[in-house]
Parts: structure tokens; C-alpha cells; sequence
């Protein structure tokens, strides 16, 4: 008994220096970009317009016709989820050669080269290259946020690996924030300084070349992958700031000998294979529902809710940077509580929230002219919506894909996610404009019944993943997958109770 409660006491982890600043360059380098590009055109949009507008006029001797703007800019903002999805086509093949860290690296390319392109657009009397510097460095966007946090997560010990998978969304959330800030007219979000504003997106990737070079390669990736186990040994380490770190290491071995029963999954045996259905439908169902739950609809919509509420139209920033720092603060109130109150908590809290919130500012939207007061009710559904999406579904998602796949299936299982998360992004981005005009606010009414089937099917599927390792978490769905998880060569079935992993990993070890 003494010996088992010791070994489980080693297993905990704690944060280290090396582990914290892996984490934050990771995340400000990659994650911050994702955010910070999703807001970046808003503000300066009216400028930009006038630059294409003007383009074509020098051009052509004639103003741009007032379809066409409106073609080019919609390719300027869709562009960018559309390279998300490809750069989430990406992501198994280079994670597997290059590592997750090395991704990371190379990603920068797609940030470097776009920011350059946008800064010198104006010069160039070009809004091509804007149009095209957006899909590349969407196709940055989409490599990171998969990338981070499979890297976060598998840096990560497993009772810190929630509060850390969530870093990654709250650089997302800080990025957007720092986009919403410098487009205050009196900074950048004006008709000389919007140039310089798409161009900063480079500052992150620069530090982020310079500093996660010093910084280890995921020790999985490392040891179940590539076989390098004194490379892994000497991470491992370095992250965990001790030498003793043979339990790590066994349960390591232990999930490197069940991939072997079962061989390395591409996407295509992922989707064909029985013993992941069950996990992969639940990665589809929380990026549909993260992304089809109108957080983005919602965004669109708030400038016009404010300004209904009486808010004067040079206020208006102020107060989308005030709900942008509200979505910061819960999403780091997430990052203190996702250990203590467990994944599947925040995922069916946060989906309520949204439901709840879409019901509500569909019935004020719809007041808002025959009672006076109602108007705020519609600012206060809008933050409350936005309090919900930053708890769960925003930051859970990523966190839950990371635990619920072994080594050989997160790369294919990332890519699937990501392919999802991005193609859903872009089509809100696109159905959104035709649902407003169609319904008006009862198109909340469809985010709200989005939200409610997403939390049917979290309350009867996904399971809680908090605290345990990744073969605990495939061990909780072997039973409904109606499989049974192999254990190398001894072939040691996992869903008959009578051990735990912890004893196969000490039996291992030992």
C-alpha cells in the first residue's frame, strides 16, 4: 500500500520554469496569432475598403462597383478560415516528421511571409496580396491550433494538463483583445496606420523562432515515435525539474506497447477504426457545436446591439474591447478551475449558458423597440453569452482531443478536429449574412438549439477525462466502442477491471 501511494505521489506533477515558459512561448508565438488575425480586419475595415476602392479607381479610371467591393472583402475575411482548413490537412504529416516543436518552427513561415506581404500592400497598390496573405497565414492559424496544444498537452502532466490546455485559448483570446485595441481609431484603426497593424502579426512568430529552439521536443513524440529514449529521458527531466522519473517513463512504455498491438493510425484507418468511433464522433460533435453555436454571429452582431442600446457610435470600440476583456478574465478564471471542477463540467455549463443567452437575446431583439429598457437586456445577453462560450466551449474542446487519443491516432485525430473546427468557422462566416437577412434575431433561435443538442449529446457520451492518463481515457470508452485494448505482446485486456493501469504500468516498470 505504502508503495503504491508512493508511486502515486511521484506520478503528480508540478509547474516548472522550463514547463511555464514552454507553455507561454508556445502559446504567444503560435496561439496569440490565431486570436490576434481574427480581429485584425475588423476595425480597420472601412479604411481597407477605401484602399481597394481607390486601387481600382487608379487602376481603372472608374470606382469599384459596390458588388465587387463587397466580393473582395468577403474573400479578405473568408480567406482566412479557408486556409485554417487546409493548414489543418497539414497537421498529421508534419507533427509526424518534424515533431511537434519543429512544427511549431516551421509554422512561422506562414506568419512571417504573410505579415510582410500585408505591410507593403499599400505600397504595392495591391489588395491581391492582401486577399492572398490572409489564406497563408490563415493556413498558420490552422497549423497552430492543433499544434499547441498537442504540444502543450504532452509536456503536461496529467493533473496539469487541463489547466495548461487552456493557455493556448487564452493567447487566442488575448490576441483578439490586442487586435481590438490597437484598432481604436487613435492607434492603428485608422486610414495610416492599418498597414502597420497587419503587419505586427510577424512580432509573435520572430520571438517564438528565437526563443522555443531551447526548449524540449515533447517527450512522447520523442520516445513513442522516434524511439529515442535517452532524448526523452533527458526532456522529461528538464520539465519535471527531477531526475526520478521512471513512473512517467513506464506509463510511456506501457502506451507505446497498445499502439503496437493495434499499428499506427493514418486519418483514414482513424475513421475505420471501431476502438476510436465513439471518441472521434464526440471531437466532431464539440467542433461542430464550439463553432456553429454563433460565437462568431454573435461578435458580428454586437456593434449593432450597441448601437441600438443608445451607445454612441465612437463609443462602440471601447465597448467591444471591454467584452473582448471580459472574454480574457473567464478564460483564465477556466484555467484555475478546469482541475477542480473536471472538463465535462465547464463543456455542459458553458453549452447551457450559450443556449440560454441565444433564447434570451432573440426575445429582447425582438422588444428592444417597444421597451425602452430592453436594449440593455440585449447588451447583458450578449456578455453573458460571451461569459458561457470562454468557460467551455471555447478553450474544453482542444483540451478533451488532446486526452481522449493515444501517440499513434492525435496527429490524425487533431487534423480531423481541426478540419471540422475550420470548415464550420467558414461556414457561419458565410451563412450568417443570408440567415440576418432571412430571420433577423430568430436566427439566434438556431445557435440556441445547436448549443442544447451539443449538450444532450456531452451529458450522454463523453465521459470525464480529467486526472487520468491517456490508456485510462481510451479504457472509458473501450467498453462502449464494445472493444477491448491490447496491451503488447501479453495482449492484457483493459476492460476487465481487475487492474488498473497504474498496476500494469508498476508491473511494467518493475
Amino acid at each position: 500500500m505504502a508503495q503504491t501511494e508512493e508511486w502515486g505521489k511521484e506520478k503528480r506533477g508540478r509547474l516548472t520554469a522550463v514547463l511555464v515558459l514552454a507553455t507561454l512561448v508556445s502559446g504567444f508565438g503560435s496561439s496569440f496569432q490565431y486570436g490576434y488575425n481574427v480581429a485584425v480586419v475588423n476595425s480597420p475595415s472601412p479604411f481597407m475598403q477605401q484602399f481597394y476602392n481607390a486601387t481600382h479607381m487608379e487602376r481603372y479610371g472608374a470606382p469599384m462597383e459596390g458588388t465587387l467591393l463587397t466580393l473582395l472583402w468577403s474573400l479578405t475575411v473568408s480567406m482566412y478560415p479557408l486556409g485554417g482548413f487546409f493548414g489543418s490537412l497539414m497537421v498529421a504529416p508534419l507533427v509526424n516528421k518534424l515533431g511537434r516543436k519543429g512544427t511549431l518552427l516551421f509554422n512561422n513561415i506562414f506568419s512571417i511571409v504573410p505579415a510582410v506581404m500585408m505591410g507593403v500592400s499599400e505600397i504595392a497598390k495591391s489588395y491581391e496580396i492582401i486577399i492572398v496573405a490572409r489564406f497563408i497565414v490563415g493556413i498558420c492559424a490552422g497549423l497552430s491550433s492543433n499544434v499547441v496544444p498537442m504540444y502543450i498537452g504532452e509536456l503536461a502532466p496529467k493533473n496539469l494538463r487541463g489547466a495548461l490546455g487552456i493557455i493556448p485559448q487564452l493567447f487566442i483570446t488575448v490576441g483578439i483583445l490586442s487586435a481590438q485595441v490597437l484598432g481604436i481609431r487613435n492607434i492603428l484603426g485608422n486610414s495610416t496606420g492599418w498597414t502597420l497593424m497587419l503587419g505586427l502579426t510577424s512580432i509573435p512568430a520572430l520571438v517564438e523562432l528565437l526563443l522555443l529552439p531551447f526548449f524540449p521536443e515533447s517527450p512522447r513524440y520523442m520516445l513513442i515515435q522516434r524511439g529515442d529514449e535517452k532524448t526523452a529521458l533527458r526532456a522529461l527531466q528538464r520539465l519535471r525539474g527531477r531526475e526520478d522519473v521512471d513512473a512517467e517513463l513506464s506509463e510511456m512504455r506501457l502506451e507505446d506497447q497498445s499502439e503496437k498491438a493495434e499499428g499506427r493510425l493514418s486519418v483514414l484507418s482513424l475513421l475505420s477504426q471501431r476502438s476510436l468511433r465513439w471518441q472521434l464522433i464526440s471531437i466532431v460533435v464539440m467542433n461542430m457545436g464550439q463553432q456553429l453555436s454563433g460565437v462568431n454571429a454573435i461578435y458580428y452582431y454586437a456593434d449593432s446591439i450597441y448601437a441600438s442600446a443608445g451607445v454612441k457610435q465612437d463609443v462602440i470600440q471601447y465597448v467591444t474591447v471591454g467584452t473582448g476583456a471580459v472574454n480574457v478574465f473567464m478564460t483564465i478564471a477556466a484555467v484555475f478551475i478546469v482541475e477542480a471542477v473536471g472538463r465535462r463540467v465547464l463543456l455542459l455549463c458553458g453549452f447551457g449558458i450559450c443556449c440560454g443567452a441565444c433564447v434570451l437575446l432573440t426575445v429582447a431583439l425582438n422588444f428592444q423597440e417597444s421597451v425602452t429598457w430592453m436594449s440593455y437586456g440585449s447588451i447583458a445577453c450578449v456578455i453573458i453569452y460571451v461569459i458561457g462560450h470562454a468557460i467551455g466551449p471555447s478553450p474544453i474542446p482542444t483540451v478533451v482531443t488532446t486526452e481522449m487519443f493515444r501517440q499513434s491516432a492525435r496527429p490524425a485525430a487533431f487534423m480531423v478536429a481541426g478540419s471540422v473546427h475550420w470548415l464550420s468557422n467558414f461556414t457561419v462566416g458565410l451563412v450568417f449574412p443570408f440567415l440576418e437577412r432571412g430571420l433577423g434575431s430568430y436566427s439566434f433561435i438556431i445557435f440556441a438549439f445547436i448549443c442544447l443538442v451539443t449538450l444532450i449529446y456531452i451529458w450522454l457520451v463523453v465521459p470525464e477525462t480529467k486526472n487520468k492518463t491517456f490508456l485510462e481515457n481510451c479504457q472509458m470508452f473501450a467498453k462502449r466502442n464494445k472493444v477491448e485494448i491490447k496491451l503488447g505482446d501479453g495482449d492484457l485486456p483493459l476492460t476487465e477491471g481487475k487492474e488498473s493501469l497504474e498496476d500494469a504500468a508498476r508491473v511494467t516498470a518493475f
